[in-house]
C-alpha cells in the first residue's frame, strides 16, 4: 500500500512538472501575443478615465465611449509619430547628399578645436578616422538588406498595432474581460477578495500611467524651451525623444542628455567651437540638469506618492534590485509590478506585521 502511494505521489509530482513546463513553453512561444496583451492592458489603463467619463458624465453608451476613447488615443499616437516625418525626411535628404569625406573632415576638425581648447591628447581617435576602414565601411551593398528589414519591421509592426488596438478596444467595452479572465483561475473562496484586489489595482495602475504621461509632458515643455532659446532645428523632436527617454529609470536620463548634448554638437559643426559650440552646449547641460531636477525633486515624487502610494525611497530600492536582477526591462515594468504585489498582499496577508508596515499607505 505505501509503495503505491509513493508511487502515485512521484507520478503526480512528475505530472505537474510536466504540466509547469508546458505552461512555460506556452508562455515562451506565445510571447508575442502576451506582449501585445499587456500593452493592450497598458493602454485600457491609460483610457479608462475617459471612458468613465464618456459613460458616466455624458451618459454615452460603453461601445460609443471607447470607441471614442480609441479614436482619441489613436489620433494622439499619429500626431506624435507624424512629428518625426519631417526630421527623417530632413535626414534622408542629407545623408543622399552626403559626402563622405567632408564629413571626415568636419568631425576631425570638430575633434580638434575640442582637443586645442580643452588641452586633450586624442591621438587615438584621429588614428581610428584616419583609418581607411573607418569610412569605408559605408558601402550600398547593404541597401537592399537594410530595405528588407525594414520592410520587415514594418509589417511585424502593422500586425502588432491592430492587434493592440482590437484588444485595447474590448478592453475598454469591456472592463470586467481581464477581471473574469483572472477570476476563472482563482479558487471560489478567494473570489470576493480577487475582485477587491483587481479593483484597486486597476485604480493605482491608472493613476500611475497618467502621472507618466505628466511627466514626460513636464520634461519636454522644459527641453522644448531650453532647445528652442538656444536655436536648436527640430527642437520639439529632439526633446520629446529624450523626455521619452527618461521612462527608463537612471539609464533613460543618462542616455537623453548623452543625445540632446550630441545633436547640439552636431548641428553645429561648420560653426566655431569656442565662439558657438561651446556655449550651447553648455546652455542645453544647464537646461537639462534644470529638467532633470524638477523631474527627481518634484514631478517624481508627487507622482510616486499619490498615484501608487509608495514612499519615494522604496521604488528607489525596488528600481535598483529590479535593474540589477532582469537589467533596464525590469527597471521599467518594476513600480507597476510593485504596485501589484502590494495590493495583493494587503488583501490576502493583512494581519501579518510586515505587509500592514509596507502597504499602510494603500
Amino acid at each position: 500500500m505505501e509503495a503505491k502511494m509513493i508511487s502515485q505521489g512521484i507520478l503526480r509530482a512528475v505530472l505537474q512538472l510536466l504540466g509547469v513546463g508546458l505552461l512555460f513553453w506556452l508562455v515562451y512561444q506565445l510571447q508575442d501575443i502576451l506582449i501585445y496583451f499587456a500593452i493592450a492592458a497598458v493602454i485600457s489603463l491609460i483610457g479608462r478615465p475617459l471612458v468613465l467619463f464618456f459613460h458616466q458624465k455624458l451618459k454615452l453608451r460603453m461601445l460609443v465611449a471607447s470607441t471614442i476613447t480609441i479614436v482619441i488615443l489613436m489620433s494622439l499616437t499619429v500626431g506624435v509619430i507624424s512629428l518625426f516625418v519631417p526630421l527623417l525626411v530632413q535626414q534622408g535628404e542629407n545623408l543622399s547628399l552626403l559626402n563622405v569625406d567632408v564629413l571626415e573632415q568636419k568631425i576631425g576638425q570638430l575633434m580638434a578645436e575640442i582637443s586645442s581648447y580643452f588641452h586633450l591628447d586624442i591621438t587615438f581617435w584621429e588614428q581610428q578616422l584616419a583609418a581607411p576602414s573607418f569610412f569605408d565601411a559605408i558601402s550600398l551593398s547593404a541597401v537592399p538588406d537594410f530595405l528588407n528589414s525594414v520592410l520587415s519591421l514594418l509589417g511585424n509592426f502593422t500586425i502588432g498595432l491592430f492587434s493592440v488596438v482590437f484588444i485595447s478596444f474590448f478592453l475598454l467595452r469591456d472592463s470586467k474581460m481581464l477581471e473574469r479572465i483572472i477570476l476563472t483561475l482563482v479558487k471560489d473562496t478567494y473570489t470576493t477578495k480577487a475582485k477587491v484586489s483587481i479593483d484597486s489595482i486597476k485604480n493605482l495602475l491608472s493613476r500611475y500611467f497618467i502621472g507618466l504621461l505628466m511627466q514626460i509632458s513636464i520634461l519636454l515643455v522644459i527641453y522644448v524651451i531650453v532647445l528652442a532659446l538656444v536655436g536648436i532645428e527640430n527642437a520639439f523632436v529632439i526633446a520629446f525623444l529624450c523626455a521619452l527617454l527618461n521612462l527608463i529609470p537612471f539609464l533613460g536620463p543618462i542616455i537623453g542628455g548623452v543625445l540632446m548634448l550630441l545633436l547640439t554638437m552636431t548641428s553645429n559643426l561648420d560653426a566655431s567651437f569656442s565662439a558657438v559650440i561651446l556655449p550651447k552646449t553648455i546652455y542645453v547641460m544647464i537646461g537639462f540638469i534644470f529638467g532633470q531636477l524638477v523631474d527627481n525633486f518634484f514631478s517624481q515624487p508627487f507622482i510616486f506618492s499619490n498615484s501608487v502610494k509608495s514612499h519615494p525611497l522604496e521604488i528607489f530600492i525596488v528600481i535598483l534590485a529590479a535593474g540589477t536582477l532582469t537589467g533596464p526591462l525590469g527597471m521599467i515594468v518594476a513600480v507597476p509590478a510593485y504596485t501589484v504585489i502590494k495590493v495583493i498582499l494587503k488583501v490576502f496577508y493583512s494581519e501579518n506585521k510586515v505587509v500592514q508596515s509596507v502597504t499602510k499607505k494603500l
